[in-house]
């Protein structure tokens, strides 16, 4: 790294970059490449770098000295990316910029991930921890545990999305920890909710991105499994959840269930038909619509989470059009405007 050159993540690079060089260096995965041409001829690679926060892509033309250094390079290797930096409607451009091997130490510190994500990701896995120990009904308590306990690690490195939101190493994590603050806090608001299916539902709504958004244990790119591609996530939820209901069945714990109200069977349905419902429509891959007052509630808490996230998102990436108006991301439907600040005295 130059003397004077700021360290910063890929996402605070996206965040600072503009239309005004910004030098640089950030610690990246090579996460991506593909060859391609422009309309003349002329070759260039399209490369993807990655960390913990986020992805972005540079071009390296033929005549750019990257271009034979990483033209061979394996996939999964830890650089160091330095370079001035400038942003437009097109995404992020550098020019000159350069690319370094890091060292061992570099690159296990790079694959730990900021500081800054490591805790929340940490205080988030905490959060959803302390809400199933408050779940009350035993059956879905011990749902819950027995899920963390056989997948934590590859829930703690699965994304919320391919791309639009929390489309990051441990970003399903911090959504389904968002979404049980918001479920318990409107649990209270709405008695006549089911708390304790609500909750659960929350933490198994996407648990099969398990096997469609995960990454591997060192790196940041999502795998690509022919599970997920055949089959999808809603359906292997559900098909998650029996199994390790099926587990629970041969506990010693599970034979004191016979007798409890709602019966184990019927729990089981309306946690099934959460899963099943929660993307609220047929078009959007739901194979039932919500059915309950929980199914209902679910379905607006992941929205709205995945919305303000994406908000939140755009502010960070998208260029202002006029001062306080910022250009449409997709699947956002129009501009946004910059927000209104709080009262303050």
């Amino acid at each position: 790294m130059l003397a004077g050159m700021p360290r910063l993540s890929l996402s605070e690079l996206s965040s600072q970059a503009s239309e005004t060089p910004l030098a640089a260096t950030c610690h990246a995965q090579l996460a991506g490449r593909v060859e391609k041409s422009t309309k003349s001829g002329k070759p260039y690679l399209e490369l993807t770098f990655a960390d913990a926060t986020t992805s972005f892509s540079l071009k390296a033309w033929a005549d750019h000295p990257q271009y034979s250094a990483l033209h061979g390079m394996a996939l999964g290797s830890a650089l160091s990316l330095s370079g001035t930096f400038t942003k437009n409607q097109w995404g992020i451009d550098g020019s000159p910029w350069t690319t370094e091997p890091l060292s061992p130490e570099e690159a296990d510190a790079l694959l730990a991930g900021d500081p800054e994500t490591m805790e929340r990701q940490n205080a988030d896995y905490a959060d959803i921890t302390a809400f199933i120990d408050g779940i009350t009904d035993p059956r879905l308590h011990a749902l819950c545990t027995h899920f963390l306990e056989k997948f934590g690690d590859r829930f703690r490195r699965t994304a919320a999305a391919k791309k639009n939101h929390h489309a990051r190493r441990g970003g399903l994590v911090e959504h389904v920890a968002q979404m049980m603050r918001s479920a318990n806090a409107i649990a209270g608001v709405y008695p006549q909710l089911n708390r304790d299916l609500l909750l659960a539902g929350v933490l198994f709504h996407d648990c099969g991105k398990l096997w469609e958004n995960c990454y591997p244990e060192s790196g940041f790119t999502q795998t690509q499994s022919l599970t997920g591609e055949l089959i999808g996530h809603i359906p292997l939820g559900m098909e998650l959840v029996n199994r390790l209901w099926r587990d629970l069945a041969m506990e010693p714990a599970s034979e004191g269930w016979s007798g409890l109200q709602p019966a184990s069977e019927t729990v089981r349905l309306h946690l099934l038909h959460l899963i099943a419902s929660h993307h609220g429509t047929h078009e959007f891959g739901s194979p039932t619509l919500p059915k309950t007052p929980e199914a209902h509630a679910l379905h607006y808490v992941d929205n709205l989470d995945a919305k303000l996230e994406m908000v939140k998102d755009s502010y960070q990436t998208s260029n202002e059009t006029i001062p306080g108006v910022y250009e449409r991301q997709f699947p956002l439907p129009t501009n946004l405007v910059e927000p209104l600040p709080g009262f303050s005295t």
